[in-house]
């Protein structure tokens, strides 16, 4: 089922991404791969490939807000926005959070696309 609305929570060892609408929520998780090796990027490769995961996981949604710690978000965006130009399109904001529950990162995520569909002008599906 593709969702119009979807909220992405996420750190740099699991994601979660939870589509909505007023009636339903779907949730996906995924997890970070590590390979450790001797070769000293090999932190980093890995998080770029666990990214690569997750932005396929959004592909499809048209409007996700990001949520997670500070360090979190910084490098989600810095990678999406290098790397992914075409999920950065999608993602209308990030927000950080301290580990709302599911029900609590979804009522956070309906008030801010209520606002955020206003100031668009765009009408929030029903």
């Amino acid at each position: 089922m593709s969702l119009f609305h979807a909220v992405l929570r996420i750190d740099h060892e699991q994601a979660q991404v939870l589509q909505f609408d007023p009636d339903h929520v779907e949730a996906q998780k995924l997890k970070a791969h590590h390979h450790p090796t001797a070769y000293h990027r090999s932190q980093v490769r890995s998080e770029h490939e666990f990214f690569g995961e997750v932005c396929t996981a959004l592909e499809g949604i048209a409007e996700v807000l990001v949520a997670g710690s500070r360090t979190a978000l910084a490098d989600f965006r810095h990678y999406v926005e290098k790397h992914r130009p075409q999920t950065a399109k999608h993602i209308v904001g990030y927000e950080t959070v301290d580990h709302p529950s599911d029900g609590q990162l979804v009522a956070l995520a309906r008030q801010y696309f209520l606002k955020y569909d206003r100031m668009s002008g765009t009408p929030t599906p029903t």
